[in-house]
């Protein structure tokens, strides 16, 4: 391995160290805002954030076996358990979000103002598109899907966060009781689209694995 791409892999693994670091605080501080607030929005959006979490955990775990120097086998076998966590994980999260959120449809409850909650929010619109520039950039470098997939699962958490904050304000503002769990509902089918992709992605890393 030549030096410029080892310099490249180390600071792609330290990028998704920080990664983690930002998420687990933004899974904390999301959820305990949602729960406090009885917001289902809050509350997808901070176990969506678990995803992210698990995701880059594993991608920086990855990044360190090839600076290591782990044979080809030995990576695809991680991500490939990675990946069916990560595909079981959405399943669960997309489960207890239209669960929670039909409860609180048909019974119109309301979510209460977080300012915890908006702040994560607004901490968050600043921090993604960071993470994605420096994922795609290293993504580029290393010519690492892996990386470049995660940053747009960043992407899709960006949308997300806009999504959920323009709920939270239409309760505040204009008394839209319904407005916070349907902005939870919309993180469903992106939720379920990447667990369905990830499931597919495992399946096929275990194909090319049996066939080796």
């Amino acid at each position: 391995m030549d030096k410029k791409r080892k310099q490249n892999l180390k600071q792609a693994r330290t990028l998704q160290i920080w990664n983690v670091i930002y998420d687990i605080i933004e899974v904390v501080v999301s959820l305990i805002a949602g729960f406090t607030a009885n917001s289902s929005a809050l509350i997808g959006w901070g176990l969506d954030s678990t995803i992210e979490v698990i995701s880059a955990g594993t991608l920086g775990w990855r990044l360190h076996g090839e600076i290591k120097g782990l044979d080809e086998r030995r990576v695809e076998q991680r991500k490939m358990t990675t990946l069916y966590v990560i595909a079981i994980s959405f399943a669960l999260i997309c489960v207890f979000i239209s669960y929670d959120s039909i409860s609180k449809l048909m019974s119109q409850e309301t979510a209460t103002w977080s300012t915890l909650g908006i702040v994560i929010l607004i901490v968050s619109l600043v921090v993604n598109p960071i993470l994605i520039y420096y994922k795609r950039k290293y993504g580029h470098k290393l010519d690492s899907p892996a990386l470049l997939a995660d940053a747009k699962d960043t992407f899709i958490c960006l949308y997300q966060t806009v999504v959920v904050l323009i709920g939270l304000f239409l309760v505040k503002w204009l008394g839209w009781w319904w407005a916070d769990p349907v902005a939870a509902l919309l993180i469903v089918p992106y939720a379920a689209k990447e667990g369905l992709e990830a499931y597919s992605k495992a399946q096929k890393i275990k194909n090319n694995i049996d066939k080796k």
